[in-house]
Protein backbone atom coordinates (compact mmCIF):
# COMPACT_ATOMS: atom_id res chain seq x y z
CA UNK A 1 0.00 0.00 0.00
CA UNK A 2 2.69 2.74 1.20
CA UNK A 3 4.36 2.01 -2.47
CA UNK A 4 1.76 2.24 -4.45
CA UNK A 5 0.99 5.81 -2.27
CA UNK A 6 4.31 7.01 -3.53
CA UNK A 7 6.07 6.46 -0.13
CA UNK A 8 8.61 4.27 -1.10
CA UNK A 9 10.62 5.38 1.96
CA UNK A 10 8.16 4.11 3.75
CA UNK A 11 7.50 0.78 1.69
CA UNK A 12 11.14 0.36 2.28
CA UNK A 13 10.89 -0.03 6.24
CA UNK A 14 7.82 -1.89 6.20
CA UNK A 15 9.44 -4.90 3.79
CA UNK A 16 12.73 -4.39 5.69
CA UNK A 17 11.00 -5.04 9.19
CA UNK A 18 8.72 -7.79 7.66
CA UNK A 19 12.00 -9.76 6.64
CA UNK A 20 13.65 -9.18 9.84
CA UNK A 21 10.73 -10.72 11.69
CA UNK A 22 10.60 -13.59 8.60
CA UNK A 23 14.58 -14.23 8.95
CA UNK A 24 14.28 -14.50 12.74
CA UNK A 25 11.02 -17.32 12.10
CA UNK A 26 12.03 -19.60 9.17
CA UNK A 27 15.23 -18.72 9.04
CA UNK A 28 17.43 -17.02 5.68
CA UNK A 29 16.59 -19.49 3.20
CA UNK A 30 12.91 -19.86 3.55
CA UNK A 31 10.93 -19.46 0.89
CA UNK A 32 8.51 -16.44 2.40
CA UNK A 33 11.95 -15.04 3.16
CA UNK A 34 12.35 -15.04 -0.88
CA UNK A 35 9.00 -13.51 -1.45
CA UNK A 36 9.87 -10.49 0.92
CA UNK A 37 13.16 -10.21 -0.60
CA UNK A 38 11.68 -10.06 -3.94
CA UNK A 39 8.87 -7.13 -2.42
CA UNK A 40 12.53 -5.04 -0.88
CA UNK A 41 14.16 -5.29 -4.02
CA UNK A 42 10.71 -3.61 -5.99
CA UNK A 43 10.94 -0.82 -4.01
CA UNK A 44 14.75 -0.43 -4.20
CA UNK A 45 14.35 -0.31 -7.79
CA UNK A 46 11.49 2.00 -7.76
CA UNK A 47 14.14 4.38 -5.15
CA UNK A 48 16.86 3.97 -8.04
CA UNK A 49 19.22 1.63 -6.09
CA UNK A 50 19.55 -0.57 -9.43
CA UNK A 51 22.30 -2.36 -7.42
CA UNK A 52 20.37 -3.24 -4.17
CA UNK A 53 17.61 -4.53 -6.21
CA UNK A 54 19.62 -6.97 -8.87
CA UNK A 55 20.90 -8.34 -5.01
CA UNK A 56 17.63 -8.72 -3.87
CA UNK A 57 16.26 -10.42 -6.70
CA UNK A 58 19.43 -12.94 -6.88
CA UNK A 59 19.19 -13.54 -3.59
CA UNK A 60 15.18 -14.81 -3.85
CA UNK A 61 16.41 -16.32 -7.07
CA UNK A 62 18.93 -18.80 -5.09
CA UNK A 63 16.29 -19.40 -1.96
CA UNK A 64 14.14 -20.36 -4.25
CA UNK A 65 16.14 -22.63 -6.77
CA UNK A 66 17.35 -24.26 -3.65
CA UNK A 67 13.87 -24.84 -1.94
CA UNK A 68 11.86 -25.54 -5.33
CA UNK A 69 14.56 -26.76 -8.13
CA UNK A 70 15.30 -24.78 -10.82
CA UNK A 71 11.66 -25.08 -12.75
CA UNK A 72 9.12 -23.84 -9.98
CA UNK A 73 6.88 -20.97 -11.27
CA UNK A 74 8.12 -19.21 -8.25
CA UNK A 75 11.67 -19.47 -9.86
CA UNK A 76 10.43 -17.73 -13.24
CA UNK A 77 8.74 -15.08 -10.99
CA UNK A 78 12.35 -14.51 -9.65
CA UNK A 79 13.93 -14.71 -12.83
CA UNK A 80 11.18 -12.09 -14.28
CA UNK A 81 12.02 -9.88 -11.86
CA UNK A 82 15.93 -10.06 -11.99
CA UNK A 83 15.59 -9.46 -15.72
CA UNK A 84 13.62 -6.25 -15.14
CA UNK A 85 16.29 -4.87 -13.39
CA UNK A 86 18.90 -6.01 -15.92
CA UNK A 87 17.04 -4.34 -18.22
CA UNK A 88 16.77 -1.09 -16.42
CA UNK A 89 20.72 -1.39 -15.48
CA UNK A 90 21.01 -1.64 -19.52
CA UNK A 91 21.99 -5.48 -19.85
CA UNK A 92 19.51 -6.08 -22.29
CA UNK A 93 21.03 -9.46 -23.08
CA UNK A 94 21.20 -10.21 -19.56
CA UNK A 95 17.40 -8.87 -19.50
CA UNK A 96 16.65 -11.22 -22.78
CA UNK A 97 18.22 -14.76 -21.34
CA UNK A 98 16.05 -14.13 -18.08
CA UNK A 99 12.81 -13.63 -19.57
CA UNK A 100 13.48 -16.67 -21.99
CA UNK A 101 14.24 -18.46 -19.29
CA UNK A 102 10.87 -17.57 -16.79
CA UNK A 103 8.59 -18.35 -20.51
CA UNK A 104 10.33 -21.55 -20.59
CA UNK A 105 9.30 -22.31 -17.06
CA UNK A 106 6.26 -21.40 -17.20
CA UNK A 107 5.20 -22.85 -20.45
CA UNK A 108 6.63 -25.86 -18.78
CA UNK A 109 4.44 -25.73 -15.44
CA UNK A 110 1.15 -24.09 -17.08
CA UNK A 111 1.26 -24.63 -21.33
CA UNK A 112 1.49 -21.89 -23.72
CA UNK A 113 -1.71 -20.72 -23.64
CA UNK A 114 -1.73 -19.67 -19.08
CA UNK A 115 -1.83 -15.64 -18.50
CA UNK A 116 0.97 -16.22 -16.39
CA UNK A 117 2.77 -17.32 -20.06
CA UNK A 118 1.39 -13.81 -21.55
CA UNK A 119 3.07 -11.83 -18.86
CA UNK A 120 6.00 -13.81 -19.39
CA UNK A 121 6.22 -12.55 -23.36
CA UNK A 122 4.90 -9.51 -22.69
CA UNK A 123 8.30 -8.67 -20.90
CA UNK A 124 10.47 -10.69 -23.37
CA UNK A 125 8.55 -8.17 -25.86
CA UNK A 126 10.26 -5.36 -23.67
CA UNK A 127 13.57 -6.25 -24.20
CA UNK A 128 13.07 -7.24 -27.72
CA UNK A 129 11.90 -3.57 -28.48
CA UNK A 130 14.45 -2.20 -26.37
CA UNK A 131 16.89 -4.30 -28.40
CA UNK A 132 15.38 -2.78 -31.48
CA UNK A 133 14.05 -6.28 -32.85
CA UNK A 134 10.35 -3.98 -33.61
CA UNK A 135 9.61 -7.22 -35.42
CA UNK A 136 10.03 -9.68 -32.62
CA UNK A 137 8.29 -7.19 -29.89
CA UNK A 138 5.28 -6.88 -31.95
CA UNK A 139 4.63 -10.73 -32.50
CA UNK A 140 5.71 -11.37 -28.46
CA UNK A 141 2.80 -9.02 -28.36
CA UNK A 142 0.72 -9.85 -30.21
CA UNK A 143 0.89 -13.59 -28.54
CA UNK A 144 0.00 -11.71 -25.09
CA UNK A 145 -3.04 -10.43 -26.46
CA UNK A 146 -4.47 -13.91 -28.21
CA UNK A 147 -3.94 -15.48 -24.91
CA UNK A 148 -5.31 -12.62 -22.48
CA UNK A 149 -8.10 -12.65 -24.60
CA UNK A 150 -9.46 -16.42 -24.71
CA UNK A 151 -8.65 -16.66 -21.09
CA UNK A 152 -10.25 -13.14 -19.84
CA UNK A 153 -12.37 -12.33 -22.87
CA UNK A 154 -12.08 -8.34 -24.78
CA UNK A 155 -12.85 -6.21 -22.00
CA UNK A 156 -10.37 -7.15 -19.40
CA UNK A 157 -7.37 -5.20 -17.75
CA UNK A 158 -4.97 -7.26 -18.54
CA UNK A 159 -5.67 -7.28 -22.43
CA UNK A 160 -5.38 -3.35 -21.67
CA UNK A 161 -2.18 -3.99 -21.29
CA UNK A 162 -1.41 -6.27 -24.29
CA UNK A 163 -3.18 -3.95 -26.26
CA UNK A 164 -1.13 -0.59 -24.76
CA UNK A 165 2.43 -2.42 -25.25
CA UNK A 166 1.61 -3.23 -28.88
CA UNK A 167 0.49 0.33 -29.62
CA UNK A 168 3.86 1.05 -28.12
CA UNK A 169 5.50 -1.13 -31.05
CA UNK A 170 3.13 0.04 -33.61
CA UNK A 171 4.22 3.63 -32.92
CA UNK A 172 8.15 2.33 -33.39
CA UNK A 173 6.92 1.24 -36.76
CA UNK A 174 5.58 4.25 -37.84
CA UNK A 175 1.98 2.93 -37.35
CA UNK A 176 0.56 6.31 -36.03
CA UNK A 177 -3.16 5.39 -37.07
CA UNK A 178 -2.29 1.60 -35.35
CA UNK A 179 -0.64 2.68 -32.18
CA UNK A 180 -3.80 5.43 -31.30
CA UNK A 181 -6.29 2.60 -32.02
CA UNK A 182 -4.69 0.54 -29.68
CA UNK A 183 -4.48 3.03 -27.10
CA UNK A 184 -7.67 3.98 -27.63
CA UNK A 185 -9.05 0.30 -27.40
CA UNK A 186 -6.94 0.22 -23.76
CA UNK A 187 -8.57 3.32 -22.62
CA UNK A 188 -12.26 2.14 -23.14
CA UNK A 189 -11.22 -1.24 -21.71
CA UNK A 190 -9.78 0.32 -18.53
CA UNK A 191 -12.35 3.38 -18.17
CA UNK A 192 -15.01 0.48 -17.96
CA UNK A 193 -13.19 -1.51 -15.78
CA UNK A 194 -11.74 1.14 -13.18
CA UNK A 195 -13.83 4.16 -13.79
CA UNK A 196 -12.19 7.27 -15.37
CA UNK A 197 -10.26 8.67 -12.46
CA UNK A 198 -7.76 4.97 -11.90
CA UNK A 199 -4.31 5.23 -12.64
CA UNK A 200 -4.66 2.66 -15.64
CA UNK A 201 -6.69 5.19 -17.28
CA UNK A 202 -3.76 7.77 -16.66
CA UNK A 203 -0.97 5.42 -18.00
CA UNK A 204 -3.73 4.83 -21.08
CA UNK A 205 -4.11 8.53 -21.84
CA UNK A 206 -0.24 9.29 -21.36
CA UNK A 207 0.06 7.08 -24.56
CA UNK A 208 -3.00 8.36 -26.64
CA UNK A 209 -1.35 11.80 -25.43
CA UNK A 210 2.14 10.87 -27.00
CA UNK A 211 0.46 9.54 -30.31
CA UNK A 212 -1.32 12.57 -30.76
CA UNK A 213 1.46 14.34 -30.26
CA UNK A 214 3.10 12.23 -32.94
CA UNK A 215 0.12 12.61 -35.07
CA UNK A 216 0.41 16.73 -34.46
CA UNK A 217 -2.54 16.79 -32.43
CA UNK A 218 -0.52 19.21 -30.25
CA UNK A 219 -4.01 20.80 -28.34
CA UNK A 220 -5.01 16.46 -27.83
CA UNK A 221 -1.64 15.41 -26.24
CA UNK A 222 -1.55 18.42 -24.12
CA UNK A 223 -5.45 17.73 -22.90
CA UNK A 224 -3.92 14.20 -21.98
CA UNK A 225 -1.18 14.94 -20.42
CA UNK A 226 -3.61 17.02 -18.31
CA UNK A 227 -5.98 14.39 -17.72
CA UNK A 228 -3.41 11.92 -16.38
CA UNK A 229 -1.62 14.51 -14.24
CA UNK A 230 -5.11 15.12 -12.45
CA UNK A 231 -5.90 11.51 -12.26
CA UNK A 232 -2.26 10.75 -10.74
CA UNK A 233 -2.17 13.96 -8.22
CA UNK A 234 -5.69 12.61 -6.98
CA UNK A 235 -4.37 9.22 -6.50
CA UNK A 236 -1.24 9.34 -5.03
CA UNK A 237 -0.38 13.01 -4.15
CA UNK A 238 1.70 15.91 -6.07
CA UNK A 239 5.16 14.15 -5.30
CA UNK A 240 4.92 10.25 -6.86
CA UNK A 241 6.74 9.12 -9.33
CA UNK A 242 3.75 8.96 -12.03
CA UNK A 243 3.20 12.15 -11.19
CA UNK A 244 6.85 12.94 -12.32
CA UNK A 245 6.04 11.20 -15.74
CA UNK A 246 3.24 12.95 -16.23
CA UNK A 247 4.57 16.54 -15.36
CA UNK A 248 7.59 15.79 -17.99
CA UNK A 249 5.04 14.43 -20.77
CA UNK A 250 3.19 17.76 -20.27
CA UNK A 251 6.38 19.45 -20.51
CA UNK A 252 7.33 18.20 -23.60
CA UNK A 253 3.85 18.75 -25.40
CA UNK A 254 3.95 22.48 -24.24
CA UNK A 255 7.23 22.41 -25.84
CA UNK A 256 5.90 22.03 -28.95
CA UNK A 257 3.19 24.49 -29.06
CA UNK A 258 5.99 26.83 -27.85
CA UNK A 259 4.81 27.89 -24.63
CA UNK A 260 8.75 27.51 -23.49
CA UNK A 261 8.02 28.78 -19.82
CA UNK A 262 5.58 26.04 -19.00
CA UNK A 263 7.48 23.71 -20.52
CA UNK A 264 10.61 24.45 -18.28
CA UNK A 265 8.43 24.89 -15.28
CA UNK A 266 6.87 21.23 -16.08
CA UNK A 267 10.03 19.92 -16.53
CA UNK A 268 11.73 21.86 -12.79
CA UNK A 269 8.91 20.09 -11.39
CA UNK A 270 9.44 16.64 -12.55
CA UNK A 271 13.33 16.47 -12.41
CA UNK A 272 12.31 17.32 -8.20
CA UNK A 273 10.02 14.43 -8.07
CA UNK A 274 12.99 12.16 -9.60
CA UNK A 275 15.78 13.51 -7.51
CA UNK A 276 13.39 13.25 -4.22
CA UNK A 277 13.33 9.55 -5.49
CA UNK A 278 16.76 9.21 -6.69
CA UNK A 279 14.60 7.85 -9.69
CA UNK A 280 17.44 7.15 -12.62
CA UNK A 281 14.58 9.45 -14.98
CA UNK A 282 16.06 12.69 -13.43
CA UNK A 283 19.63 12.35 -15.64
CA UNK A 284 16.95 12.53 -18.56
CA UNK A 285 15.52 15.37 -17.28
CA UNK A 286 18.07 17.59 -16.85
CA UNK A 287 19.14 16.70 -20.33
CA UNK A 288 16.16 18.32 -21.52
CA UNK A 289 15.88 20.67 -19.47
CA UNK A 290 19.66 21.69 -20.64
CA UNK A 291 18.52 21.74 -24.53
CA UNK A 292 15.36 23.68 -23.60
CA UNK A 293 17.73 26.67 -21.98
CA UNK A 294 20.52 26.34 -24.91
CA UNK A 295 17.60 26.44 -27.19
Amino acid sequence: MLKALGDLAGARAAYERALAIDERVFGPDHPEVATLVNNLGGVLQDLGDLAGARAAYERALAIDEQAFGPDHPNVARDVNNLGGVLQALGDLAGARAAYERALAIDERAFGPDHPHVATDVNNLGGVLRALGDLAGARAAYERALAIDERAFGPDHPNVARDVNNLGSVLQDLGDLAGARAAYERALAIDERAFGPDHPNVARDVNNLGNVLQALGDLAGARAACERALAIDERAFGPDHPNVAIDVNNLGSALQDLGDLAGARAAYERALRIFEAIEDPNAERVRGWLKQLNEG
